[in-house]
């Protein structure tokens, strides 16, 4: 059926769009004992608050007649040569309002005394009469008693209409059925939901949908998520891929409250059916920060996160301001001068209006609040998208375009308004920097007739600064900025603003990040509220207000590595070196096993010049292999105890050795002997680090201290940290290591916790849980920026070091005893003696193996890449080289 002209945009806000009649429109100019008569064939439109007529001919406007102002509805039974049937109802209003005249998108005409006469052609007008006339009687109560009428029609009318079963296949089963709005901009369309053996369906209760019932298979769905409408949790988003096309949809639904909605939730991710490519969040954020994906791909993931979607006007996606150089005829990137402050939120760039907002903020009674205008309203976002998409402009605002003066004719003047105006406080959206879009938002394509302004311009395209040679690059050259090392550094900042924990409470406050009350999450409770009114206004209030972001992170958000590009992607590699074959892994092969130790190895690692293999055991022996002899040069027993860790100082060929008694132990490879045994401890050697700029040793044990040591070459070593400066823990420390510059040292404890130690000034740096069982092996990234742990609780993580947030955690299948980081490779060795290896800038798994027959205590990659050593509870030592 031709859908016509019609759209729920034409509708008043939280109008409902029934059903329609095939129709014929008589209309007369006088009264209607004169006749003069002027046909137009259509169809009628039965709203709850109004009739829309469509004519078929598009030239003709659509006429839209409010109950309200309807001052006469009846049954016509007069006769005339264009009425051939008894099915005629006669209005008289004192106003209707025509659009889309000629087909063009321009303000609704309000027209004064209107005299129509409806002929329906199938239809039976005493049916229609009786509906119309309910809805005409709900125009003259109160708002509250109105919302009440009106929503006991929608209620019986919508119980009336059931999913037919006629639309499943032969063995399809209903699982569930509900109720639903289907969410579009600005328009909301009330349904019902069905979820199957395999599809989805959604069923509106009109026939305004192209098809009568969208069907989504099962496995074509990629993505779900959980969203808020207006501030209520009762939203769902999916995207799917449609079988008529192969092209991405999306679909957004309301449930009526939080359990409908979690409920459908539920069916649908534990359907066999389905499966999701949702992108992880920590996966996402560790991926930015190392230069993976974008900073504009990211901050579309976080506002996802913080349910911002393009499908709701109230929260579409909020992006920053970076320049604001919209007057020079040149621009230069490199330029640090001409970037905005991401460490402040936008209303706090003008120190001047501040200082009046704040002032302002003093003198007011609880609950006080520094911005009454949000950076994100539907308006605003309007405002930016009026040239591409005028009709939801009209919707929004009773069928008008702002004053000229008033649009956004100008970007000098946007940039000055938002860094001055007092009540002009917005950010900006993703079309400022979508490249594949081109700027088409800032060109008035559609000729749409705006106005004129105050000096007589007409408003048309937007007016863009002198350095951009078009709407493209203009785009391309913010999305530059975005992606500039100067933002980079800082966007995370931004982030803690807008997303994360500078967005409420003190937080806010201290930020100067301060918005009305109405706009957080948790300000009012719209479920609780019975009365329609009420709940409307508050509606009303929410949307003009704006919504502040679900907050997505709870501590400081990391900041980004600067510098970083993408990385080549595994199938561009050339797979002839080393590098790749890591990358392209498919395999690993087993090149050498040693099996002299008698016990447990509990650490081995590769010489500096890859061609020596190091071992420590529990045997109390020391071993050294031969790399390219494949055999054991050296054996030699240290000591009577268990050895549990070892490290070979840079110079010298000395090795310092752990053991499970509480010494520390000097070896001296080219004299083959012992040169020093020092009583470190009070308990065993747990574990060892040497910071090679530092020149410091640090050793760990279980008498929950960590000792700081000097090296003195073949003289040995002499503590440097005594009480009551040393290192305390809470637990026994199980493993340390100090980051590539040797300003800091990060100790794992057996109760999971992780100690960062400034080693400038030998003082507590950062201390968080980060798993519930002993942590035992730690390691820094390459920057600095990042802890990666892995712990008895089957778990490895990815910490910020500053903050402490998790960035990535993994549950693998057992616990896990060991763990090196080697530029992107992270190598992990399992209770259960799996081996696994993880590309971490990417963040994927590259292989899993089972290498040895119990735990996997130690491992190594050679400097050239070229073998991999692992030890373990068998007490074997295994070489590996990658396929």
């Amino acid at each position: 059926m031709d859908k016509g002209r019609f759209s729920l945009l034409l509708l008043d806000p939280r109008e409902i769009y029934f059903e329609d009649f095939s129709a014929v429109l008589i209309t007369t100019d006088v009264t209607i004992k004169t006749f003069d008569f002027k046909k137009v064939e259509g169809r009628l439109k039965l709203c709850s608050k109004s009739l829309v007529f469509d004519p078929k001919d598009n030239v003709k406007p659509l006429i839209k007649i409010p109950f309200k102002e309807c001052y006469l509805i009846e049954e016509w039974k007069g006769s005339n040569k264009f009425i051939n049937n008894d099915n005629v109802i006669r209005i008289e209003t004192k106003q209707y309002i025509e659009m889309l005249e000629r087909n063009i998108i321009a303000p609704y005409k309000f027209c004064d005394n209107g005299k129509f006469i409806i002929s329906l052609t199938y239809a039976n007008s005493i049916y229609c009469l009786r509906q119309i006339c309910q809805l005409k009687r709900a125009t003259t109560l109160n708002a509250s008693e109105q919302d009440d009428m009106i929503a006991t029609i929608v209620h019986s009318r919508h119980s009336r209409i059931s999913f037919d079963p006629l639309w499943l296949d032969l063995y399809e089963e209903v699982i569930l059925e509900t109720h639903a709005n289907k969410i579009t901009p600005l328009v909301i369309n009330p349904g019902r939901v069905v979820l199957s053996t395999s599809r989805l369906y959604f069923q509106p209760y009109n026939n305004i949908e192209t098809y009568p019932i969208i069907k989504i298979k099962l496995c074509c769905i990629q993505r779900i998520f959980k969203r808020r409408f207006l501030l209520q949790h009762t939203g769902l988003e999916m995207y799917y891929i449609s079988s008529d096309d192969n092209k991405e949809r999306h679909i957004y639904l309301k449930l009526l409250n939080e359990e409908e909605r979690d409920k459908l939730h539920t069916h649908l991710i534990q359907h066999p059916e389905l499966k999701l490519n949702n992108r992880d969040q920590d996966v996402m954020t560790l991926q930015w920060q190392n230069g993976v994906i974008s900073n504009y791909e990211y901050l579309q993931y976080i506002n996802s996160l913080g349910d911002r979607s393009k499908n709701d006007l109230t929260q579409y996606p909020v992006f920053p301001w970076i320049i604001f150089d919209y007057k020079s005829p040149t621009i230069d990137l490199s330029d640090v001068s001409i970037y905005r402050d991401l460490t402040k939120p936008i209303g706090a760039l003008n120190d001047d209006r501040l200082r009046r907002l704040m002032e302002r903020y003093e003198e007011m009674s609880e609950p006080k609040f520094i911005y009454g205008s949000h950076y994100s309203t539907p308006g605003f976002v309007l405002f930016y998208l009026v040239r591409l998409y005028p009709q939801y402009m009209l919707c929004l605002q009773n069928g008008r375009f702002d004053h000229p003066d008033r649009m956004f004719n100008s970007c000098a003047d946007l940039c000055k308004n938002s860094l001055n105006d007092m009540s002009d406080f917005k950010e900006l959206i993703p079309d400022f920097y979508d490249v594949e879009q081109g700027g088409s938002f800032l060109v008035n394509n559609l000729g749409i007739n705006f106005g004129y302004r105050h000096n007589g311009v007409k408003v048309s395209d937007v007016v863009l600064p002198p350095w951009a040679e078009s709407p493209m690059h203009f785009v391309q050259t913010l999305r530059d900025a975005l992606e500039s090392d100067i933002v980079s550094q800082n966007l995370h900042c931004w982030i803690d603003l807008i997303f994360g924990y500078k967005q409420r409470g003190e937080e806010a406050l201290k930020s100067k990040n301060l918005y009305y009350h109405l706009c957080y999450e948790g300000s009012v409770d719209l479920d609780s509220i019975t009365d329609f009114t009420e709940r409307h206004t508050y509606e009303v209030q929410i949307m003009e207000f704006g919504q502040i972001p679900r907050q997505v992170f709870k501590l400081p958000h990391p900041k980004r590595k600067v510098g970083c590009s993408l990385l080549i992607e595994p199938t561009q590699v050339n797979s002839d070196s080393v590098e790749d074959k890591w990358k392209c892994l498919s395999s690993l092969t087993l090149k050498t096993t040693y099996s002299t130790h008698k016990d447990k190895v509990s650490c081995v690692f590769f010489s500096e010049d890859s061609e020596r293999i190091i071992s420590v055991g529990h045997d109390s022996k020391l071993k050294v292999f031969s790399v390219g002899q494949e055999r054991q040069i050296r054996s030699a027993s240290i000591g009577s105890m268990p050895l549990s860790c070892c490290v070979k100082l840079p110079y010298n060929n000395i090795l310092v050795i752990g053991s499970f008694g509480n010494e520390i132990i000097l070896y001296d490879l080219d004299f083959g002997r012992v040169t020093q045994t020092v009583t470190a401890h009070d308990d065993a050697i747990t574990c060892v680090a040497w910071g090679t700029k530092s020149n410091l040793l640090c050793s760990g044990s279980g008498d929950c201290t960590v000792g700081v040591w000097r090296s003195a070459n073949r003289e040995g070593i002499k503590k440097v940290i005594y009480p009551p400066h040393h290192f305390d823990h809470n637990s026994h420390v199980t493993s340390l290591c100090l980051d590539r510059d040797n300003k800091y040292l990060a100790v794992g404890t057996e109760d999971g916790e992780i100690y960062v130690w400034n080693m400038q000034d030998y003082r507590l740096e950062k201390k968080y849980l980060a798993h519930s069982k002993k942590v035992t092996s730690i390691s820094f990234t390459d920057d600095s920026l990042k802890i990666i742990s892995c712990s008895l609780d089957k778990t490895f993580q990815v910490s910020d070091m500053n903050t402490g947030m998790s960035m990535y955690r993994k549950i693998l299948a057992s616990p896990l005893h060991c763990l090196k980081l080697d530029d992107y490779l992270l190598l992990i060795g399992s209770e259960s003696g799996d081996l696994y290896i993880w590309d971490i800038v990417e963040v994927k798994l590259l292989l899993q193996m089972h290498a040895h027959q119990g735990s996997i205590l130690s491992l190594d990659i050679a400097a050239d890449r070229k073998y991999l050593i692992t030890s373990g509870e068998d007490q074997l030592i295994k070489t590996w080289v990658p396929l």
